[in-house]
């Protein structure tokens, strides 16, 4: 863990022996690789070097949870999982959504043990029109057990980019993905008002747009969440930059429920500032801090 993430740890008053570390990342298309004994087919994908600077990235954040976007097919994830161990990450556990996008899938890496499973990668959109759409990349949804005393319940989505396709226009497509989401969350909140909740992702929309709003709900009432404030040690607030208009925008979030969120370490929340940012990915990472209950 980078020394400046320990020190504002410390300054924070925590018990970092307690603490844990989520980091969400959009590592742009870790596909294809060249995986040993397989033929490369497709559009040419993550280069070794850019592989090396995510990895070294996770690295230096070293989170305890690792949430992904933009992985590739399951060889790519399989991969992905040995250079992470390689570089001594230690995680132990691991969920792969195989949803209809066949190039761009989410994933998750823990130290902790996954003990609910429960992620859709068969979801259909529900608008009222002639041509049936899938969320194209489903939805990540685990529990992880991080003490005896606490468990957590992991969303992770990566919604429709801004790029147009024949079925139609992507910001309708965006919002009823949204939609979709927030459904799920309400259905979980129902069944157990008690679970912390945390979502991450790459939502293609700035915070102000309807996108969010559509996802985190109606301020101030008990389903809510609250999309964390971040910045890196710079001030700076993006997480991605769109090379083709040369814009830098915020569209990468941790979003808590009202439940998780009096754990959270906000001296310990952040986007990842490296000089390797952008000969990893086109977005940089976004972590929080959470100080659990312990037995």
């Amino acid at each position: 863990m980078p020394r400046w993430i320990f020190l504002l740890l410390i300054c924070a008053g925590t018990a970092w022996g307690d603490d844990f570390i989520f980091a969400g990342y959009n590592v742009e298309n870790y596909a294809p690789l060249v995986i040993p004994g397989q033929t490369q087919t497709g559009r040419p994908g993550k280069s070794a070097e850019a592989a090396r600077a995510v990895v070294q990235i996770v690295q230096e954040i070293s989170p305890d949870l690792l949430g992904v976007c933009e992985m590739g097919s399951v060889p790519q994830f399989e991969e992905f999982r040995k250079r992470l161990a390689d570089a001594g990450l230690g995680y132990r556990d691991f969920e792969f959504v195989d949803g209809p996008d066949p190039d761009r899938h989410l994933a998750l890496a823990s130290r902790f043990p996954i003990i609910a499973r429960h992620s859709l990668a068969d979801l259909p959109c529900e608008a009222g029109n002639a041509i049936r759409r899938k969320v194209r990349r489903g939805i990540l949804d685990v529990t992880v057990q991080v003490n005896p005393a606490f468990k957590l319940r992991i969303l992770g989505v990566h919604l429709k980019s801004k790029r147009f396709t024949p079925e139609g226009s992507p910001d309708l497509e965006r919002r009823e993905e949204a939609h979709l989401l927030r459904k799920h969350i309400d259905q979980i909140q129902a069944a157990d008002p008690t679970m912390p909740l945390l979502v991450f992702g790459d939502f293609n929309d700035t915070k102000a747009q309807p996108t969010l709003h559509e996802v985190t709900g109606l301020r101030g009432t008990p389903g809510s969440l609250t999309a964390l404030a971040l910045a890196d040690r710079e001030g700076d607030h993006w997480t991605y930059y769109w090379k083709m208009e040369d814009v830098y925008q915020r569209i990468d979030y941790l979003l808590v429920n009202r439940i998780l969120a009096p754990l959270v370490v906000h001296a310990g929340c952040g986007i990842y500032r490296s000089p390797l940012w952008n000969v990893a990915s086109d977005h940089r990472p976004v972590f929080a801090a959470f100080h659990p209950p312990t037995p």
